[in-house]
């Protein structure tokens, strides 16, 4: 199952590509925002975020307007590798070397038949491990010992 979420600057997108992904035969799990109206983009993103950690939802496509905001706000949730991109090969990179489980787009950025490649590419790319591995482990010590406190 792949998740999806946006806020009001991401919503078209995101429904571009919900559209897309059922049509692909992808199940799809549709946090919101489900108008355009304005919305908070972290009360999107958390929720999105904690169901790919939970295992409920494989991986997610957040969309606001630059993608920057959600990306930030997925990021805040430990396990979470949320990237933003704009360009196809970004996506596939973000897959092959870090193993990214959060693809985040800008609705005011990019249009939506970019962002169905970049979602094709991110959702069928596979990580290379190799050196790439120990990285995310050193990504998971920094996350294991982080002192919230400070």
């Amino acid at each position: 199952m792949i998740a999806l979420g946006s806020d009001h600057g991401g919503f078209l997108l995101k429904e571009a590509i919900k559209q897309h992904l059922e049509e692909q035969g992808y199940e799809v799990k549709d946090f919101g925002s489900y108008d355009e109206n304005p919305v908070d983009y972290p009360t999107i993103a958390v929720p999105v975020a904690k169901a790919v950690i939970s295992g409920e939802c494989e991986r997610a496509i957040l969309c606001c307007g630059t993608g920057l905001g959600m990306s930030i706000a997925a990021n805040k949730i430990n396990g979470i590798r949320a990237a933003c991109c704009s360009d196809c090969y970004s996506a596939q990179l973000t897959r092959t070397h870090n193993d990214a489980n959060v693809l985040c787009l800008g609705g005011r950025v990019i249009g939506p038949g970019l962002a169905i490649m970049m979602a094709d590419l991110f959702l069928t790319t596979k990580f290379v491990g190799g050196r790439h591995a120990h990285r995310l482990e050193m990504l998971k010590e920094i996350e294991a010992t982080q002192d919230l406190k400070r």
